[in-house]
């Protein structure tokens, strides 16, 4: 197994002033480490990439559509717009050497319609989608739709759902993942859902029921762990996902209120032995 932790605990824009931290991640035993794809600033990661090959540290990265390019939106040009954006985050995830492009990509976060997905939205996502990842394919790049809760949007939030529209595009480069925060909020049963996603899941999220260290809340992690082990889920990330007040924007936009840990790097040295601990313990 191979253990990660998203750097948007620390901030939503990585630049060389985060390089410590990279580097104590590192000492910490952390395989790889997860590049937020917010400002698509190609000499900031082309910097980044230079960094983790020094320090031999993997990456993937994760972004976010936004209203003004939604993949899913009824305008035409929206839509290409929603595929642009994610063009250009590939090309960021080619220059720092990230090799899985994560996050709800299928639809603009936060933007509801009132009602359920529609067929129209369901196929306007698999035809952008299907285009990015012949595009992401040529950068060696993955694609990996990451479907969200309730009250985060509304056109993917269960893992049944997520594997059912990675398998309707049935691309190579274009696959789901598992992030636990989302599956209890959503999910009836962890093993079902893990089960429902297993054959198109390549990546998953270690995100505590508060974001804040796993292991210190209310997820059903003996379960989880045990349906990740019992489909045979070994060669992807156990990557940590984890939320706190360093930057006032992202803290608003995650819906963190309070700080419920002590400083960012315990988080991820207790998050660390935790995932380790319970893998391989």
């Amino acid at each position: 197994m191979k253990y990660g932790m998203n750097l948007l605990l620390w901030n939503s824009v990585i630049t060389e002033e985060h390089f410590p931290v990279i580097e104590k991640l590192k000492d910490i035993g952390y395989d790889a480490v997860e590049l937020p794809m917010f400002d698509l600033n190609g000499d900031t990661f082309k910097k980044l990439g230079a960094k983790l090959k020094e320090l031999e540290l993997g990456a993937t990265a994760v972004t976010v559509c936004t209203a003004e390019a939604n993949p899913i939106s009824p305008d035409a040009a929206i839509r290409e717009a929603g595929l642009n954006h994610l063009k250009q985050a590939i090309d960021m995830c080619a220059l720092a050497g990230a090799t899985h492009l994560c996050g709800p990509i299928h639809s603009a976060l936060g933007e509801f319609s009132g009602s359920g997905r529609t067929d129209d939205e369901w196929n306007y996502a698999k035809d952008i989608l299907s285009k990015a990842a012949d595009y992401a394919k040529e950068n060696n790049v993955t694609l990996v739709v990451e479907y969200l809760n309730r009250f985060e949007c509304y056109f993917l939030n269960c893992a049944e759902d997520a594997g059912r529209f990675c398998r309707e595009v049935g691309h190579s480069n274009l696959k789901t993942m598992y992030d636990t925060f989302h599956a209890n909020i959503e999910e009836k049963s962890i093993t079902d859902a893990v089960k429902a996603c297993a054959d198109q899941m390549v990546h998953v999220h270690i995100s505590e029921n508060d974001r804040s260290t796993p292991g210190k809340g209310g997820v059903n992690w003996d379960e989880s762990f045990a349906a990740l082990k019992e489909v045979g889920y070994s060669d992807g990330y156990l990557m940590i996902e984890a939320f706190g007040l360093a930057l006032p924007d992202l803290a608003a936009a995650t819906r963190v209120w309070r700080k419920m840990f002590d400083t960012e790097l315990k988080l991820a040295e207790e998050g660390y032995k935790f995932m380790k601990s319970r893998w391989e313990g």
